[in-house]
């Protein structure tokens, strides 16, 4: 079957490949492209495009990593139907040549879609440390296309691969078929194409065939071969044949072929073992890997908040001190209208100064964490977690998103596609942002050092209350009846060990910095000036007092709802209202009102000023759980109705996350008012050991 090379002035060129092989390493490097490249698998989660720096006719596709063409995750499904339906040229699939046995699995299935293919074998210099051979030429032989060994980290053979590439494309030759199967599964599969033959694409004769043995729901529905009863019949005749299911059969005649062509082609060298392997030994023992964990993370955020983090923004407060003194003398200077003064200097550059002082902490925080992403430790972190998960009705994958979201939840809502269940998918949607992003790092930091000395505890504890309150909605939504599923079972790759690469690490920090500086230019500066306004306005339009203005009326019409979590007055109520459209206006919007007038040779006083809006630091502590836990930003909220496909799907979310953000401070304030502060028991402290009592039943009663 001959496949002409179609739009030879714009040529498509797509590369598939199991997660963590270097497809996107290959693509910045195709590219020039700057997208993230992770140690870990699932950074990949939709499709980008690219042209080829040296030839912009040809456009480039880098596809979601994946294991298999079967539709069981999101990831599986974007790829297959891009390759089916967008009709590239050629199929680049990227092989770590390391794990070359696995990663030809996905290849058996690729060359069965009827597009020329090149297979490029990457990590060939792991093979080689590792004193594997690779016989090139006999693999070439086997599968019937072109191999180029390549690098892609450091840039080796990536010319030869566009060119081989490229001229594939050209002689848009049918790729032939060389993964067969039992005479008997051939017959059958041989009947198969006869009776679709005018459905689909001749040359995607075989792949369809295969895909009806296995009885992939979404092609039989595509075909309208759901309940065909000669097809029904001939898979029933080979599943007692073989005494196994149609995908288990097809699954194991794969297999069976890898296998022949690993032992002829592939020499390994068994005695080795990696560093990789003795790292383990340690960092996932059974016992030593999560108080190793919480060692690490403690350490992380110890140093970037607590000792040289702190340092730095000190450091970065008392410049922007000096330039609001400067900024505020010019204006006088030239006779400014006060207004404009204090909506210049007590309103914007007050508010947005406030939050572009933590960027110090943000940096080294997210350097660290690119670090632990980019060696591999983060991977094990899933592994070492997913027996934790479990025990609480999730997949150990669940840990992936949540990882993500410790820089920006929307990223982290959209990896849970890597999630095979789609009830796990959907919990692990609505919980993920407990966990604690970038942009309540600032929340974090602010109460730590207002109220507990910048203890790099407060973080921790919040890390673990999100995870704790994770588990517990496992617990409780999973006892829902549209939630109610067997988790699915948990298969990642733990990446090697690697040194983290620079290169990486700066584009990462760059990245999280550079769209968390874009906000404060935007979004923050906006909603400073628009907090100055309502904060100096009434609502019959002249400038009155703060207590005054039409957002004290508003904060104080929500105030009482606060009162029993321990911040019951206007200004934090009003900072909860304005950290939906970006949790950093939180900070901000404390910026605007408490920073007037406080600025000088020590910076800000913001955090003297805190000290008078809570009774106690548990107030403010209380505060801070609210806003980690509560719905999250706009933008992670349209990622959940995204994840979700659904509005009722979003609004159930966001009512969930702000009951448990609720209650949890709720719980937390009335026994800190009574074990720690030592006042006496309230109806409030009553109410909330009723609220734990509930929040047990609702986890721990079995099903019906």
């Amino acid at each position: 079957c001959h496949l002409p090379f179609h739009r030879p002035e714009n040529c498509s060129l797509q590369h598939p490949g199991n997660p963590n092989s270097g497809k996107t390493t290959l693509f910045n490097a195709l590219t020039g492209s700057d997208q993230y490249v992770g140690n870990w698998p699932g950074v990949t989660v939709e499709k980008k495009e690219g042209r080829l720096l040296n030839n912009k006719d040809i456009m480039l596709i880098d596809l979601p990593g994946i294991y298999s063409l079967s539709p069981y995750t999101l990831e599986e499904v974007v790829t297959r139907d891009c390759l089916m339906h967008d009709k590239p040229d050629v199929i680049i699939n990227l092989v770590d040549a390391s794990n070359i046995e696995r990663n030809l699995y996905l290849t058996t299935q690729l060359m069965e879609m009827g597009i020329p293919i090149i297979i490029a074998l990457n990590m060939m210099d792991i093979v080689e440390k590792k004193g594997d051979i690779i016989n090139v030429n006999e693999l070439e032989k086997e599968f019937a296309c072109k191999i180029v060994r390549i690098c892609a980290v450091k840039g080796e053979g990536i010319d030869e691969l566009i060119k081989v590439a490229v001229e594939t494309g050209k002689k848009g030759l049918h790729q032939p078929i060389t993964c067969t199967f039992d005479e008997d599964i051939e017959k059958i599969l041989f009947e198969f194409e006869e009776k679709i033959k005018g459905k689909v694409e001749y040359r995607h004769l075989r792949w369809y065939s295969i895909k009806i043995f296995e009885q992939d729901k979404r092609v039989l529905e595509k075909l309208r071969l759901q309940g065909d009863v000669e097809i029904e019949g001939k898979i029933k005749e080979a599943e007692k044949l073989y005494d196994d299911d149609g995908e288990s059969i097809i699954t194991n005649g794969r297999y069976e072929y890898i296998t022949k062509v690993r032992r002829k082609c592939v020499q390994r060298n068994e005695n080795f073992e990696s560093t990789s392997d003795k790292i383990d030994r340690v960092l996932t023992n059974r016992f030593l890997a999560i108080p190793l964990f919480v060692l690490i993370m403690y350490s992380v955020y110890y140093i970037s908040i607590q000792s040289v983090g702190a340092f730095l923004t000190t450091g970065v407060e008392n410049f922007f001190g000096m330039i609001s003194v400067f900024l505020k003398n010019m204006l006088v200077g030239i006779n400014a209208k006060p207004w404009l003064i204090s909506l210049a200097i007590d309103g914007i550059f007050s508010g947005v100064s406030s939050v572009l002082s933590f960027v110090p902490q943000l940096t080294m925080l997210f350097f660290f964490l690119s670090i632990l992403e980019d060696c591999g430790y983060m991977s094990r972190v899933a592994f070492i977690m997913d027996r934790v998960f479990r025990k609480f009705g999730l997949s150990g994958k669940s840990i992936i998103p949540m990882l993500v979201s410790t820089g920006c939840g929307v990223p982290g809502i959209m990896a849970t596609r890597t999630i095979e269940s789609d009830v796990d998918r959907k919990i692990t949607a609505m919980v993920t942002t407990f966990v604690p992003c970038g942009a309540k790092l600032l929340i974090m930091s602010t109460i730590a050092g207002a109220f507990f000395g910048g203890s790099a505890l407060v973080a921790v504890s919040v890390y673990v209350i999100g995870i704790l309150m994770v588990f517990l909605s496992g617990l409780i939504l999973k006892k829902m009846k549209i939630f109610q599923s067997d988790p699915a079972p948990f298969v990642m790759e733990l990446p090697k060990y690697l040194l983290p690469s620079a290169k990486n690490v700066f584009l990462h920090v760059w990245q999280r910095i550079k769209a968390f500086i874009i906000k404060a230019g935007t979004i923050i500066f906006l909603a400073c000036a628009i907090i100055w306004v309502l904060s100096n306005f009434s609502w019959s339009l002249k400038m009155v007092d703060a207590s005054e203005s039409i957002l004290a009326s508003i904060g104080k019409l929500i105030t009482p709802m606060f009162i029993p979590l321990g911040f019951g007055n206007w200004q934090a109520s009003v900072s909860t209202l304005t950290g939906i459209a970006a949790k950093e206006n939180l900070v901000s919007t404390f910026g605007v009102l408490l920073g007037k007038g406080d600025v000088g040779e020590n910076g800000f006083a913001i955090y003297s000023q805190m000290r008078l809006l809570f009774p106690s630091a548990y107030g403010a502590f209380s505060f801070l759980i609210f806003n980690m836990l509560c719905a999250p930003c706009v933008a992670a909220i349209a990622a959940i109705k995204n994840e979700l496909n659904s509005v009722s799907g979003m609004v159930f979310a966001i009512l969930y996350q702000t009951l448990i953000a609720y209650f949890t401070s709720f719980v937390i304030y009335q026994f800190a008012y009574v074990l720690i502060l030592h006042n006496p028991v309230s109806v409030w402290t009553l109410l909330a050991g009723v609220v734990v009592l509930v929040f047990v039943y609702l986890a721990f009663i079995k099903k019906e």
